[in-house]
């Protein structure tokens, strides 16, 4: 089965074409899709729906799309669907001004303001959550979601991985996803377990 993935991101690309090696997935790009679907809805599903309509319509295949990110219980949820661009939208200007000689890159950004975030949170507990959404052309639609628990450190460990992987400390497997290898990442991550239940769907 050749699948579109409506995503640009390598590393979310590689995690789905190890979980689903049978298949043919296909980058947007190779697809021929390079639209820049605006994610509005305010859940993980409803943006995965909106980017897994949009690449089907255009393509005329079946298309995958995901939405996921990292929800701290101390704050509430956040960064939540916001996970990508927490710090963009949420931190003050004199704090960006700060901190961006100091940070390669939005991942890195990202992860100085939430722990700037979590400054004096005992609760420290947080999961991340995925949501995944295979469209047809034909109009059916199948929906999973997959979440892993852990809690946020105090500080970056590890290289792999991207985003908060190097906070995020695995409750599974006891380090964090930046010192976990991505078979092992894959194994109990929340895209790897949404993806895992679509794939028993299917």
């Amino acid at each position: 089965m050749k699948l579109v993935a409506a995503t640009g991101n390598q590393h979310k690309l590689r995690e789905m074409r190890e979980i689903f090696p049978d298949f043919e997935i296909l980058s947007a790009a190779e697809a021929g899709f390079f639209e820049d679907v605006e994610e509005t809805e305010n859940t993980f599903l409803g943006n995965a729906r909106l980017k897994a309509r949009a690449v089907m319509r255009a393509t005329g295949l079946i298309s995958l799309a995901d939405d996921s990110g990292l929800a701290v219980d101390a704050l509430l949820g956040e960064p939540g669907v916001y996970s990508a661009r927490y710090s963009s939208m949420f931190a003050p200007e004199e704090w960006l001004r700060a901190h961006m000689p100091l940070c390669e890159g939005k991942d890195a950004l990202n992860r100085a303001f939430l722990l700037e975030r979590l400054k004096g949170k005992t609760d420290r507990s947080a999961h991340f959550c995925c949501a995944i959404v295979l469209c047809f052309p034909d109009g059916r639609e199948l929906t999973a979601e997959g979440r892993t628990f852990g809690h946020i450190l105090t500080e970056e460990r590890g290289t792999n991985g991207f985003g908060y992987d190097p906070l995020f400390f695995s409750d599974d497997l006891q380090k964090s996803f930046g010192e976990a290898g991505e078979a092992e990442k894959n194994a109990v991550s929340h895209r790897g377990r949404a993806l895992a239940a679509l794939r028993e769907q299917l």
